[in-house]
C-alpha cells in the first residue's frame, strides 16, 4: 500500500524558517504529482503547493507564493517544503498527498494523505 510520512514540523518564530519532509513508499514515486496542503483548527483544508513528477513545474497556493518552495528528490522517494519568512497565519496541520496523476494534484483528486506534521509560528 501507498504510504506517506511527514516530519519537519515544530514551534518557530515568525519570520524563521522550518524545511517539511514526506518519504512516500509503496509505488514508483517518480510517476507522480506531488502535493502539500494544510489545515488550521477551525478551517477547511487549502492548497499549499504542489510539483509534477519530473519535478520540472511547480504551483503555489496565492497566501505562500515567494515565501515557499517545494522540491523533490526522486532518488531518495521524497517530497520537501522549504518554508520561509513564517508568519502566525502559517500555523496548521501540514499534509503531503498524492493522486493517479502525473502533472497535476489537488484536494479532490488526492488519492493518498500522509498523517499531518504540526507547524507553529509564534508571534
Amino acid at each position: 500500500q501507498v504510504q506517506l510520512v511527514e516530519s519537519g514540523g515544530g514551534l518557530v518564530q515568525a519570520g524563521g524558517s522550518l524545511r517539511l519532509s514526506c518519504v512516500a513508499s509503496g509505488r514508483t514515486f517518480s510517476n507522480y504529482a506531488m502535493g502539500w496542503f494544510r489545515q488550521a483548527p477551525g478551517k477547511e483544508r487549502e492548497f499549499v503547493a504542489r510539483i509534477t513528477s519530473s519535478g520540472l513545474v511547480k504551483s503555489y497556493g496565492d497566501s505562500v507564493r515567494g515565501r515557499f518552495t517545494i522540491f523533490r528528490d526522486n532518488s531518495k522517494n521524497t517530497v520537501y517544503l522549504q518554508m520561509n519568512t513564517l508568519k502566525p497565519e502559517d500555523t496548521a496541520v501540514y499534509y503531503c498527498a498524492t493522486g493517479d496523476e502525473s502533472i497535476t494534484i489537488s484536494i479532490t483528486s488526492a488519492k493518498y494523505w500522509g498523517q499531518g506534521t504540526q507547524v507553529t509560528v509564534s508571534s
